[in-house]
């Protein structure tokens, strides 16, 4: 009963116009990257290597895919939460919009597997999101690219990653990313429990992202002990992996946090649905 329901929440998602918002804005973003990497990239890689080109020589493919895939990465985890959000941030309230969650909730089946099966749905829409997002920025960039080391550019300086380390990379990378987006999706579901109507989780979810990244970029004292326990400070640690060498322990703790946050939003969306009332 429990898969049967949670097959039936990824239909509801499917069937929604909104949930192809986010495909079909990747696709065009990612597009536009690809297009103008391939007309004027030289002169981008140009503006990053100058400074470095009195003191070094570089040779071989510098534009390549993997360079291509994690410009990508970059610019779109920020932004693919919001395409997140439009259809988790529907999962719960929308029933309520539409005044189904009366006859959802007389279902032979507990209201916290009912809940589940809504935050199954949306962690696999979120992968599928996510794959869409690989795919292009990694089959679709080394087709037209083709493959290379990859040069990263981060506050100690340059670094040079060899092609055929990049895999695993580039793997684990996108598992983090995939892990920051399922706590953006776990946050929605939540404020969705507490809402009648989809705009309030959608446009709040977003306020808090915003709210948390401009208090994590602030360098003031006061903010600085809670600035490492913001949920936004660690959406960005899949970049831990492609430093040299590998600081293992803030990706592990980036990864507990992150976990941490997810498990408590998850009990207090289940705790404020079991307690949902149908009847007003």
């Amino acid at each position: 009963m429990f898969w049967k329901s949670t097959y039936n929440e990824f239909i509801k998602i499917a069937a929604k116009p909104r949930s192809y918002i986010g495909i079909g804005a990747i696709t065009l973003i990612i597009g536009i990257i690809l297009f103008a990497m391939k007309s004027d990239g030289m002169s981008f890689i140009s503006f990053i290597t100058s400074s470095f080109e009195q003191t070094l020589s570089f040779e071989g493919n510098i534009l390549n895919g993997n360079l291509i895939a994690f410009i990508i990465l970059q610019m779109l985890i920020i932004h693919v939460p919001l395409l997140i959000a439009l259809v988790t941030g529907d999962l719960v309230s929308g029933e309520g919009a539409m005044g189904t969650i009366r006859l959802l909730l007389t279902k032979p089946i507990s209201r916290t597997s009912i809940l589940l099966s809504k935050y199954i749905a949306g962690c696999v829409y979120t992968l599928v999101i996510l794959l869409w997002m690989a795919f292009l920025a990694l089959i679709v960039g080394k087709w037209l690219f083709g493959a290379g080391d990859l040069m990263v550019l981060n506050s100690d300086g340059l670094i040079v990653l060899q092609e055929q380390d990049l895999g695993w990379r580039f793997l684990c990378g996108f598992g983090v990313a995939y892990l920051s987006l399922v706590m953006i999706a776990t946050l929605s579901l939540t404020l969705s429990c507490f809402s009648e109507n989809s705009i309030g989780p959608i446009v709040t979810t977003m306020a808090i992202i915003i709210l948390f990244t401009i208090i994590g970029a602030l360098d003031v004292p006061s903010l600085n002990a809670i600035q490492p326990y913001l949920f936004t400070t660690h959406m960005v640690s899949w970049r831990n992996f492609f430093e040299d060498p590998l600081p293992l322990d803030r990706i592990i703790e980036s990864a507990e946090i992150l976990l941490i946050h997810i498990i408590g939003l998850l009990a207090i969306a289940i705790y404020k649905f079991k307690r949902k009332d149908i009847l007003s």
